[in-house]
């Protein structure tokens, strides 16, 4: 095998490994991340979507 050859291979080699360790880092550590953070702002919009069915039944002519 050339030198140029056994130098490809290495760098194959930690590419796929490199590429298994940030998808585990995605996995791990983003995803989580980005489905708390999604659920906060779920949350924040229903409790302000909540506030405005409150208003819009005390104030029914402004809704209109």
């Amino acid at each position: 095998m050339t030198d140029f050859h056994r130098k490809i291979d290495e760098a194959s080699e930690r590419i796929e490994k490199e590429s298994a360790e940030f998808v585990q880092y995605l996995n791990n550590e983003v995803v989580p991340a980005v489905r708390q953070h999604s659920t906060k702002a779920l949350r924040v919009a229903a409790e302000k979507l909540a506030k405005l069915a409150d208003y819009m039944d005390q104030h029914p002519t402004a809704s209109k």
